[in-house]
């Protein structure tokens, strides 16, 4: 038996999500303040059944208007509820658990459902008390003077009313109701169908709602507010030895009922730690699982000080110690206390053992114990280097695992909320569940994606290649505010200096910058649409010969090859290749092979006649075209992914013409990559012999014309000696203010600024950068 899915209704930004989970773990990501607390705080809410812990603040910022309008009398108005669906998937050994919640006698299923819904009592009753409250506010307000607001003491609407500090007012006029659910009345997104009203669960018949409830699930949570301390100083500070402690009292056998141990007690402190070694040894052995030790790691001892009235309850009694090395000649062990071990490995016990806990008092519950355990866990990774974070992950299960008869009728369920990639990829896409901001001017809420489902809806291929891909590049996706797909290394490296300089507000957005080049760009399209993150491509437009151009040329970025694994064949008149010649030998350049005739695919320059792109993002996703002709001739709007329902924003950005001036001569001129198009922007910045260093200089280039600059700095890029990263990096040492952003890369930063980080609409957009941009997120 486990919890299949769960569905929120008006809580905090969950406004109408589903969450589905899986039967063994589920993963919770997404974005800061994106949801993933409040579905946490909802499943303890609504499970706790305490009506007292709700907040007027926990109805979703969109119910307020209709909270307000109830209170002023609006015709038809009606006081919204929240509310949460949990369905159970129930197998054949355990429907006598449900019988409580089947819908008829009929029924026939393996799924089971209860609403738990937090709702006025009386609400007639509820607006007279509030329209009371009103007239005697009103009767004390009084209007302002010479145009001055006026003063109207509390409360002002109904909202207002039930925001009272004491919460009085909200826990007499609300309550907790319970409903059967019936499977076959809801559609496939498990919505209920127009009319169907839910049965309601009678407290005068047999067990109420929430008995029901806790008879069938006992939800446990492990915060990530895990402060362990080396004092007992704090309120929030614990101890490790008193985590153990308290873990002993509860589980363990106890001094009292194991006759060795009093015997020890009386004889000798040897003895007693004997008997914490062997009760401790199940939980220690279970830290190991978890690598722990582990090379070069002391051991785990759990020592007394021998006071028998104290022992695992205060300073003074047992605590954790760390053993060195080997017993020394008179069997003593060199121990440390745990003050003396690190972070990680304290968080990592103090977790486990918190989850062994949980575990044993679930278990120690025989007679009415629910068939179902969840647990959720936050952040598991604080303090826990990458490889501690992924052996957690894979075997926090093994460690809650039920063994023996019982474990086909009892289930463990975990959900993991993290910020870490390295746990994320762990466990692969499927257990994955997204939670995605969908905020706009007037609403901020967010909706919930199973990752299960692009997982069976998206082929094999493309599949595997971005898992394998996801999980080697262990990007931040699914945590980020927007994306971007770069062609190579020089874009990722340059990326951050240009976003200062053209699009300064995106320093304050979380960006996720995945290095994919324009040969497996579109791959991610699927992922990307599916997510609906907003996206910005940058890629290379990558002119080659016309010809049949293999899909699987790979572009030169993506791993510091010449132009799609090919030498640039351009040709060029007899002068300009002793030209070449002559310089190649003093730069290391690599002449031309007059003989040699250059064939279809092969990279050429953009001006080329009947050139094509060999960039299969271009031609596969935006703008979807071919001939470069129609790459240079495309509007903005082409090259924009408008946002569908719930597919993604998405703009790509590649080389297009500019004018180019070089001495006095103008001309239109578009580069076929991005070093190119930057030694176009920059022509006489680079050709300074000061900046050598950026291998953009052109031996004898003011002798050149423009035509022929132009053409020997494409072959000399697109050369096998020419390497693209010595570029990036000479780059980055030259002052920023001192060179100009590709102007397709700006274009495309200042796109995604504007979508990602709109400007305050009363200031100068151009001022919104910097710290300004910074305090207007923080503060907005």
């Amino acid at each position: 038996m486990h919890i299949e899915s769960i569905r929120i209704r008006n809580f905090r930004r969950l406004q109408d999500v589903r969450i589905d989970l899986a039967s063994d773990i589920s993963i919770f990501v997404g974005a800061n303040n994106s949801g993933k607390t409040s579905a946490t705080h909802a499943l303890q809410l609504f499970t706790a059944a305490s009506r007292e812990r709700f907040s007027i603040h926990d109805f979703s910022s969109e119910c307020w208007d209709s909270i307000d309008g109830f209170g002023a009398g609006v015709p038809d108005a009606v006081l919204p509820t929240i509310s949460m669906d949990i369905w159970f998937n129930v197998e054949p050994a355990n429907l006598h658990r449900v019988v409580d919640l089947l819908p008829s006698l009929s029924f026939t299923g393996n799924t089971v459902g209860i609403r738990v819904e937090f709702g006025a009592t009386d609400p007639p009753t509820l607006l007279r008390d509030f329209q009371a409250a009103y007239a005697l506010a009103a009767a004390n307000s009084r209007a302002g003077e010479n145009g001055a607001p006026g003063y109207h003491p509390s409360p002002r609407t109904l909202c207002n009313y039930l925001r009272d500090e004491s919460g009085i007012r909200l826990r007499k006029g609300f309550e907790l109701r319970y409903y059967v659910l019936d499977r076959p009345r809801f559609d496939d997104e498990l919505r209920e169908q127009p009319g169907y009203v839910p049965r309601l669960i009678s407290t005068d018949k047999g067990r109420g709602g929430k008995d029901i409830l806790a008879g069938l699930v006992k939800v446990d949570f492990l915060h990530a507010q895990r402060h362990l301390s080396d004092s007992s100083g704090g309120t929030r500070a614990e101890e490790l030895s008193r985590v153990l402690g308290r873990f002993y009292q509860r589980n363990l056998e106890q001094r009292a009922a194991d006759v060795e141990a009093q015997r020890a007690l009386a004889d000798s402190e040897t003895m007693l730690n004997d008997h914490l070694d062997r009760v401790f040894g199940p939980t220690l052995s279970r830290l190991a699982e978890l690598g722990y030790p582990g090379l070069g790691n002391p051991r785990l001892l759990i020592k007394t000080a021998l006071n028998p009235a104290t022992i695992m309850s205060s300073q003074d009694g047992t605590r954790v110690h760390y053993a060195l090395g080997q017993a020394d000649q008179h069997g003593v062990l060199p121990t440390l206390p745990d003050r003396y071990n690190g972070l990680g490995f304290k968080n990592l016990i103090y977790m486990v053992v918190e989850l062994l806990d949980l575990h044993a008092r679930w278990l120690d519950v025989e007679e009415s114990r629910p068939p179902l355990h969840l647990v959720f866990i936050e952040e598991p990774e604080a303090h826990l280097h990458v490889q501690l974070q992924q052996v957690f992950v894979r075997k926090v299960l093994d460690i809650l695992n039920i063994e023996g008869a019982d474990a086909q009728y009892y289930t463990s369920q975990l959900v993991v909320s993290t910020h870490s990639s390295h746990i994320l990829y762990e466990r692969g896409f499927r257990p994955i569940r997204y939670f995605r901001r969908t905020a706009s001017m007037t609403s901020h809420t967010s909706e919930v994606l199973n990752l299960s489902a692009f997982y069976h809806g998206t082929s094999a291929p493309s599949r595997n290649f971005l898992e394998r891909y996801l999980k080697i590049t262990h990007c931040d996706l699914f945590f980020a505010d927007a994306a971007v797909l770069v062609e190579g290394n020089v874009e990722r490296l340059l990326l951050p200096q240009m976003i200062a300089t053209a699009a300064p507000r995106l320093l304050s957005a979380y960006l996720s910058v995945l290095e994919i080049g324009g040969a497996f760009g579109h791959r991610f399209k699927s992922l990307v649409d599916f997510l609906g993150i907003t996206t910005l491509i940058i890629t290379d437009i990558d002119s080659v010969l016309p010809g049949a151009v293999p899909e699987h040329v790979i572009d030169e970025d993506f791993d510091d090859r010449p132009a799609d694994g090919l030498e640039a064949k351009q040709p060029a008149p007899d002068a300009l290749l002793e030209a070449a010649a002559a310089a190649a030998a003093e730069e290391d350049e690599e002449p031309e092979d007059e003989d040699k005739e250059p064939g279809p695919g092969t990279a050429c320059m953009v001006s080329v006649e009947g050139a094509v792109t060999s960039n299969q993002t271009l031609i596969k996703w935006l703008p979807g075209k071919k001939p470069i002709a129609d790459l240079l001739a495309a509007e903005e709007s082409e090259c924009i992914q408008v946002r569908v329902a719930n597919s993604a924003l998405v703009r790509v950005a590649y080389q297009t013409a500019i004018d180019v001036a070089w001495k006095e001569e103008t001309a239109v001129l578009a580069g076929r990559t991005l070093e190119e198009a930057f030694a176009l922007e920059n022509l006489e910045w680079s050709q300074d012999k000061d900046r050598k260093n950026l291998k953009l200089y052109v031996q004898g280039a003011a002798k050149l014309d423009l035509a022929a600059i132009s053409a020997r700095l494409h072959r000399k890029i697109a050369g096998s000696s020419f390497h693209k990263t010595d570029f990036a990096l000479a780059l980055l040492e030259q002052n920023p203010s001192h060179w100009l952003v590709p102007r397709y890369i700006a274009d495309g930063l200042r796109w995604l600024e504007r979508e990602v980080t709109p400007s305050d609409p009363g200031s100068d957009e151009g001022d919104a950068g910097g710290e300004h941009g910074l305090f207007e997120d923080l503060l907005g």
